[in-house]
């Protein structure tokens, strides 16, 4: 059990000489406005009133529900982030149990022996465990699971991820109108779902796709690709062309030009202005130096990321340097990751400001005394924006979005660059 009446001593053995740092104490919820178009969707609002209890209010006492079969380190880590919260907000109306489940018999087990008028139920992880859990709806149960599937986000189930829609609506908002876009992708899970998302959101923009190349996950063929997706091949034969024309002729002016295409091995007049390179760790390390290697230059080609790169290991990648992505500024959460290694000694997962964060708009809910017909209000996709240590966020159709920015990764840094 987790309560904000614990001695606060409790988890500041590790790091006792940094207990005047940490803990000043700050709102559990920094800020609450209005967006600016402000509607309710009586259809949604209709359907969850149906709920049994639906002016029942909200239980104090919020159970995190994760499976053993969950990573290790993930769990230790999410449980550490929330009891991180309960100090650091310094939280006075909202407790919290834990329940590691074996397997989903044990799951349902729990979840039909539980009083869930009104219970708020952080977890599961997995989206196979977020599957079971629509039928508790209608018994006045909430979920604030951390599945990735966006399909399982309806009813009394919310979903806490970071989801490529609302990074890729971010950039296109971003670039310039007419630009043409290119992507590339591996063939794999996240690389078929930015691939499956992308034509919707260019097509409500300004922008237009003009090409895209995929490669194995395994990057064996991760040249040909690449190669394709420039038309490698196409501007070689274009300026080996240009070259043979001028080598003919015995003018100062076409030597002159001879001797500046001869420092190229392909022509530059590329067919889009900018690549979405939808990949991360390893691999995108990888591929990265593969694209100005092909002629593909950074200099002429701006470079765009997804969120999954912010992270400083590659800010270092000098093909990467220049390349955007949309994110939220590192110093927003500065003092989160300081505090975090300092009482548990290990890096802040970067999806661990979701928790964190979401602590904080429970502990508003019960706070307020919200009902459940109130509180679905509170969260229509419309009618509430909440900030946090990750930038401001809402829900939309059940799902989290996050108010993003564009960085720019810039001699070993992610600058900010556009709100």
């Amino acid at each position: 059990m987790l309560a904000s009446c614990a001695p606060v001593k409790n988890i500041y053995n590790k790091k006792s000489d940094q207990k005047n740092t940490l803990y000043e104490g700050e709102p559990a919820l920094t800020k609450i406005e209005k967006k600016q178009s402000v509607s309710i969707n009586d259809e949604v609002l209709s359907l969850e009133k149906s709920f049994k209890n639906s002016n029942f209010t909200i239980q104090n006492n919020v159970t995190i529900i994760l499976s053993k079969n969950d990573n290790p380190d993930t769990v230790r880590q999410f449980i550490n982030i929330v009891e991180l919260a309960v100090y650091k907000k310094k939280l006075k109306n909202i407790s919290f149990e834990i329940n590691l489940y074996e397997n989903t018999n044990q799951l349902i087990d729990f979840l039909n022996s539980s009083n869930l008028s009104g219970k708020i139920f952080i977890g599961p992880l997995s989206t196979a465990d977020t599957k079971l859990l629509e039928r508790y709806c209608n018994e006045g149960a909430l979920f604030f699971s951390f599945s990735s599937d966006k399909n399982l986000a309806e009813n009394c189930i919310f979903l806490l991820n970071f989801f490529p829609e609302n990074e890729m609506r971010t950039v296109f908002e971003y670039f310039p109108n007419n630009s043409k876009i290119a992507l590339l992708y591996p063939e794999n899970a996240y690389g078929f779902g930015i691939n499956k998302i992308i034509d919707e959101i260019a097509n409500q923009s300004n922008s237009v796709i003009i090409n895209r190349a995929s490669y194995n996950e395994n990057l064996t063929n991760v040249s040909d690709a690449i190669k394709e997706l420039g038309k490698y091949e196409l501007r070689k034969y274009e300026l080996n062309r240009q070259k043979k024309i001028l080598a003919s002729k015995k003018d100062e002016e076409s030597k002159k030009r001879l001797r500046k295409l001869e420092r190229f091995q392909t022509t530059k007049d590329f067919d889009f202005t900018h690549l979405i390179i939808a990949d991360y760790g390893l691999r995108l390390l990888q591929v990265a130096p593969l694209l100005p290697y092909y002629d593909i230059d950074p200099n002429i080609v701006r470079f765009v990321g997804t969120g999954a790169w912010d992270d400083e290991v590659f800010y270092d990648e000098p093909s990467l340097n220049g390349s955007i992505y949309p994110g939220i500024e590192f110093s927003k959460r500065k003092n989160l990751i300081e505090d975090y290694y300092l009482l548990y000694n290990e890096k802040l997962k970067r999806t661990s400001t979701l928790p964190y964060d979401l602590v904080g708009l429970l502990d508003f809910v019960i706070k307020n005394n919200y009902t459940l017909s109130s509180f679905y209000t509170l969260l229509d996709e419309s009618n509430t924006k909440f900030s946090g240590v990750d930038g401001s966020f809402f829900f939309l159709k059940n799902a989290i979005e996050r108010d993003l920015s564009i960085l720019k990764i810039d001699d070993g840094n992610a600058n900010l660059i556009s709100e």
